[in-house]
C-alpha cells in the first residue's frame, strides 16, 4: 500500500476566515487516499475555527514560529517545532502565515521537511522575503504580479483561490421583495488598506436615493474614523455598519453592486465571492482586484479616487435591472470558469506529489 503523503497546514489562528477558508476547502477536499491532513495554529479562538474542528482532523495548537532575534540562539528556539514535525512525520508543510518571518522554513529545512507557501498578500521588499523565498521549495502565487517577486525561483505557480460555487449560489438565497431601493455592499476587514473611506466619499457624490451597507469587523480604530467621516458627510441615513457577519450571501443577494476600493490586495476573496452571487462589482485598479476582473476592465476605477468612483456607480445605478443581471451573470459564469473549486484542489494535489517526489 502506498504511503500517504502528510501535509501539514500552518496557520496563524482562524480569527478571520479569509486564508482560513482556504485551508478548510483544502482539507476537507483532498483525497484521503492519498493524503494525511493535520492543521497548526498558535490557538483556538474564533467562531470559524469550531468549523474547522468539525473536519474531524487533527489540530494542532503550537508556536509555529519564533522571533528571527536573537540569531546567535535561534537554531535552539526552533528545536520545539523542529522536533514537532519529525515526531508527526510531516512530509510537506503548507505554510499561510501573511509574513515575511522565515523561522517557520527553517525549521522545516532543519527537520528534513519540505516547505511550500502561498504568497496572498502584495507586501514585498524586505530582506526577510528574499530569505524566507530562498529557502523555501516552492511558492504559491496567486495573482499574475507576484511573478516579478520572484523573478529567479523557478519553484512557483500561479493557484488562484478556488470558490465552493455550489455554495456561493444566488438561487440558493431568496430575495427580499420589500427592499427596492438601490443598495451598495463593501465586505471587509475594516482596516485603512482596505480604502473604505474612498467609498463613503463617492457615495456623497451620487443619487442620494443610494445606500451603503458596510460590513465588516469594527473593532479596529479605523472602524471609528469611518463612522465620523460618515456623521461629518451627513450620511447617517444613507450608510449602515452591519458588523461581522459569518455568512454574506443573503447580503449580497440583496444588494444591487459590491465594490471593492482597496489600495492593496493579493486576490481578494469577497470580491469573487460577489461576483459568485451574481451582483455586478466595482474595484480599485490595482493588482489582485486587475486580476480578478482582467476581461472585464470597465469595472475597475483608478485607486483613492472617489468621483471616478462615483461616476462608475452611476453608470451601473442608471442602467435597467436586465441589463444589471446580465453583468451579474456574466460574472458569475467566470467564476465558475476560472475560479473552480475542483480544478483548485486538483492543482495543489498534482504539486504536493511533485514536491514530494523531488530529491
Amino acid at each position: 500500500m502506498t504511503k500517504k503523503i502528510h501535509i501539514l497546514y500552518t496557520i496563524p489562528n482562524f480569527d478571520t476566515a479569509g486564508s482560513g477558508k482556504v485551508v478548510f476547502d483544502l482539507a476537507r477536499k483532498l483525497n484521503p487516499e492519498r493524503f494525511r491532513v493535520s492543521i497548526a495554529c498558535t490557538h483556538n479562538k474564533g467562531a470559524f475555527f469550531k468549523e474547522v474542528e468539525g473536519l474531524g482532523i487533527p489540530i494542532h495548537i503550537i508556536q509555529i514560529k519564533v522571533p528571527l532575534r536573537p540569531y546567535y540562539n535561534l537554531i535552539s528556539r526552533l528545536k520545539p517545532f523542529k522536533d514537532f514535525l519529525k515526531k508527526q512525520e510531516v512530509d510537506i508543510v503548507h505554510s499561510w502565515d501573511w509574513s515575511s518571518d522565515w523561522s517557520e522554513v527553517l525549521a522545516c529545512r532543519l527537520a528534513g521537511v519540505k516547505f511550500v507557501y502561498t504568497k496572498k498578500a502584495m507586501g514585498w521588499g524586505n530582506i526577510h522575503w528574499k530569505i524566507k523565498s530562498y529557502l523555501t521549495n516552492f511558492i504559491i502565487t496567486v495573482n499574475t504580479d507576484m511573478r516579478t517577486f520572484f523573478a529567479y525561483k523557478k519553484q512557483q505557480k500561479l493557484i488562484p483561490f478556488g470558490f465552493d460555487t455550489d455554495y456561493f449560489n444566488p438561487s440558493l438565497i431568496t430575495k427580499d421583495s420589500s427592499k427596492e431601493v438601490f443598495r451598495i455592499i463593501t465586505v471587509a476587514n475594516l482596516v485603512p488598506v482596505k480604502g473604505i473611506e474612498v467609498l463613503i466619499k463617492a457615495l456623497k457624490l451620487v443619487n442620494p436615493s443610494i445606500l451603503l451597507d458596510i460590513v465588516g469587523d469594527t473593532r479596529d480604530p479605523y472602524a471609528n474614523t469611518l463612522k465620523q467621516m460618515v456623521v461629518d458627510l451627513q450620511l447617517q441615513d444613507r450608510v449602515t455598519f452591519l458588523g461581522k457577519e459569518p455568512d454574506v450571501r443573503h447580503l449580497l443577494k440583496n444588494s444591487n453592486l459590491y465594490v471593492i476600493p482597496s489600495k492593496q490586495e493579493g486576490m481578494p476573496m469577497a470580491l469573487v465571492e460577489a461576483m459568485c452571487m451574481g451582483i455586478p462589482v466595482l474595484g480599485s485598479n490595482i493588482s489582485g482586484i486587475r486580476y480578478v476582473l482582467k476581461e472585464f476592465e470597465d469595472l475597475l476605477f483608478p485607486v483613492l479616487d472617489s468621483e471616478a468612483l462615483a461616476k462608475k456607480i452611476d453608470l451601473l445605478y442608471n442602467q435597467t435591472p436586465q441589463e444589471r443581471n446580465t453583468l451579474g451573470v456574466a460574472l458569475r459564469e467566470y467564476c465558475l470558469s476560472n475560479f473552480n473549486m475542483n480544478k483548485f484542489i486538483k492543482t495543489h494535489e498534482l504539486l504536493y506529489q511533485d514536491i514530494n517526489n523531488a530529491t
